[in-house]
């Protein structure tokens, strides 16, 4: 066989296009940054699994993994899509690397609402920031084990901290709580409307430092801890971004340091003997009200919430678990949602978010956030998101939870899923109206 020029160089190519396509070797974990809106570079973890046309990514919320609604890899590019947040990561490679930018579908809102509504103007502020074209910037390199530390030179932290912080909600404290082991810790700060989420990271040059990103919520803090005791505390996760010093609860306690605020007291209702009443469309179009056969005679759990908001994204997984283990005694949960015009209009963030979840309730669409507090006018100091009535089988508030202490933060967590099956039993242990009522009629004769 006669090789010519030709040959050669159709030969050449083909094995520089196997060359090029082995080295795109996209699996695996990466280590990647974002800069966050207020410039500060926030590292997480992206894992990338492609099998052919198959394309998932991972991100983490501590050990909980979030994967992408949709993603794919042509040509040198990837594009991970979280329709459930409204966000893209796209990005090219880059000699082994990847380079390019976070994108935010959200679209500019109105205002917040009359009487402010920091939690979501928070999460606007970080949405406005990745809402340009050019997004923020994203990198990626691949993720090498660090060296362990030497673990007799680790300070423990571990355990609940509290700080010092006054809010337009009336707190007057944050919680700080550590889970560590040896250099590792996972970290969150819980507040009245929920926590920061889960972040990693692990202890060096005498400070310990975690992250994260889930898709939603970029954060990163450094827990340094001080010869008295306490704990500097530096939170960045935009609008949050304080620095402060910590101390165990005891520690507060003596120096007289007002504690965090109560989830079950923190919002009430303005009259308890008031049936709780709601009328809004469900995403398929059909009106339910507080008088419908889904609920009416039931123990209901209903949510004020938006897909907007991390902590309501926490808070479903937990009450799709509810749901599938009441539905037959008797409970129904039932989402009042508030979205920006845009999505009321498209429902495209909504549907993705039930269909990631697997919500088996309706989600009832109740308006935008800033209506909240004209469609719930039966609460007192409703100002955080998510917040979770309990109606009995009267049609009557019997408890609000405000927030929602996510896994992350630890004993809070496991305390919220504790009273939320207790109320619920006890409610479930009421007699219905009807027959509450029939004693009082006998009596009566």
């Amino acid at each position: 066989m006669q090789i010519t020029a030709k040959s050669l160089a159709i030969a050449a190519t083909l094995v520089w296009g196997l060359s090029a396509s082995a080295a795109e070797n996209w699996n695996g974990r990466w280590a990647a940054s974002l800069q966050s809106a207020n410039g500060v570079s926030i590292p997480f973890r992206l894992d990338i699994s492609q099998d052919g046309d198959s394309v998932v990514g991972t991100l983490y919320n501590g050990r909980d993994p979030k994967t992408t609604s949709s993603a794919k890899i042509s040509n040198g590019k990837i594009e991970l899509n979280f329709e459930h947040y409204l966000t893209s990561i796209q990005a090219e490679w880059k000699d082994g690397e990847l380079d390019g930018q976070i994108i935010s579908l959200r679209k500019r809102t109105a205002a917040a609402g009359p009487q402010g509504n920091q939690q979501y103007a928070g999460t606007e502020r970080q949405a406005a920031a990745y809402r340009s074209p050019a997004g923020t910037p994203f990198h990626a390199k691949r993720y090498v084990a660090p060296t362990a530390a030497k673990l007799g030179n680790i300070p423990q932290i571990g355990g609940v901290w509290e700080v010092a912080q006054e809010t337009a909600k009336g707190e007057k404290a944050w919680r700080v709580v550590v889970e560590q082991k040896d250099a590792e810790i996972l970290a969150t700060v819980l507040r009245i409307d929920g926590d920061t989420g889960a972040l990693t990271g692990e202890f060096k040059d005498g400070s310990f430092i975690a992250s994260h990103y889930d898709g939603a919520r970029p954060g990163r803090i450094e827990l340094t801890p001080q010869a008295d005791g306490s704990l500097s505390v530096k939170l960045n996760a935009v609008p949050r971004v304080v620095e402060v010093t910590a101390y165990r609860p005891e520690v507060a306690r003596a120096k007289g340091l007002p504690e965090p605020s109560n989830f079950l007291t923190h919002t009430t209702v303005r009259d308890p003997n008031e049936v709780f009443t709601y009328s809004f469309p469900d995403v398929n179009g059909k009106t339910i009200s507080n008088e419908d056969p889904l609920v009416k005679g039931k123990v209901v759990v209903a949510v004020v919430t938006g897909t907007w908001c991390p902590n309501c994204h926490d808070e479903a997984q937990y009450l799709v678990q509810l749901q599938k283990k009441y539905a037959d005694k008797g409970v129904q949960v039932i989402a009042l949602d508030f979205e920006e015009e845009d999505q009321l209009q498209s429902l495209t963030r909504v549907k993705a978010f039930i269909k990631k979840y697997g919500v088996p309730y309706p989600y009832l669409l109740a308006g935008t956030p800033a209506e909240m507090w004209d469609k719930v006018p039966q609460a007192v100091n409703l100002n955080t998101w998510p917040a979770t009535f309990f109606i009995g089988r009267d049609g009557k508030v019997k408890a609000v939870h405000s927030g929602f202490a996510a896994p992350a933060s630890g004993p809070y967590h496991a305390a919220l899923k504790e009273e939320f099956t207790s109320i619920i039993d006890g409610l479930l242990r009421e007699k219905a109206p009807s027959e509450s009522a029939a004693p009082v009629t006998s009596a009566r004769r």
